[in-house]
């Protein structure tokens, strides 16, 4: 695929669901099993992470042969020189610490990135049942999962108008002190603590209105997220209201402010 445009996108949309949909049962099958082991950073991942990775990458090679594959648990593919060209973006379990933990939140992140951006995203909640899903400039939907793997039919998703009493998605195991003080800026706010990308969805689908984090992070963290937030109608900047960079060497995204409201996202 050399030209990636809207029109190629909604052609993958459904099969990157049934993907992500695959994976949440490779998923299931690891949980409970307990095998847990530190990353050279000191982050966990288990059997479910790797299985849930294999399965992926296998489906999206048969479906894009010649797309390039950048994921978190294969570091070679880290090493890709992706530039500004075509990839996906893959984050096989999302909310590591949540899945150890025992709690729904965790995700299957997929993302579509062209030219430096994600352009369609695709985000998995299997213990919530839950997919949401998302091309830029086409709209955003949720679909229900069941336990077999079977979408339902797709339902509109839109961000809201900011409301006078913000919704502040924050991060259950990584909040810092610089997205805690910027969250204390507002005068209203109710905050809901919550793991992974299902954070973005939240926004996206207009159950809460901002999600920040003034910290670094890893663009498989993010990418299908801004993907479904921007297909919703909102926007994902960096905070000093730039546009994130992706592609760096270290695949980092130094922080970011999710909005369903755009005029939120250039308040950092």
């Amino acid at each position: 695929m050399t030209t990636m445009n809207e029109g190629a996108c909604a052609a993958l949309l459904d099969a990157l669901t049934a993907i992500a949909a695959h994976a949440a049962g490779v998923i299931g099958v690891e949980r409970g099993k307990g095998d847990v082991r530190r990353k050279a950073d000191g982050s966990p991942v288990t059997t479910a992470d790797e299985a849930a990775e294999a399965a992926i990458r296998k489906r999206l090679s048969q479906l894009e042969p010649a797309l390039p594959i950048i994921s978190e648990e294969e570091p070679e593919s880290h090493r890709l020189a992706v530039g500004a060209g075509n990839y996906f973006l893959v984050d096989p379990l999302d909310g590591t610490r949540e899945f150890i933990a025992g709690r729904d939140e965790y995700a299957i992140n997929i993302a579509l990135m062209s030219e430096g951006r994600p352009l369609l995203g695709v985000i998995a909640a299997p213990a919530l049942g839950l997919v949401w899903r998302g091309i830029v400039g086409c709209g955003a939907e949720r679909l229900t999962l069941s336990a077999g793997g079977e979408c339902s039919t797709p339902i509109a998703i839109r961000s809201r108008p900011a409301p006078d009493e913000l919704v502040v998605v924050i991060s259950r195991s990584h909040l810092d002190p610089r997205t805690q003080a910027y969250v204390d800026g507002f005068p209203r706010t109710r905050r809901i603590a919550s793991g992974s990308a299902v954070k973005f969805c939240r926004v996206a689908e207009g159950s809460a209105d901002l999600y920040p984090r003034l910290a670094p992070t890893r663009d498989w963290d993010v990418a299908a997220g801004q993907a479904i937030i921007e297909a919703a109608g909102g926007r994902v900047l960096a905070p000093d209201g730039r546009p994130l960079t992706y592609g760096t060497p270290q695949l980092l995204i130094p922080g970011f402010i999710a909005a369903g409201d755009p005029s939120l996202a250039m308040k950092a």
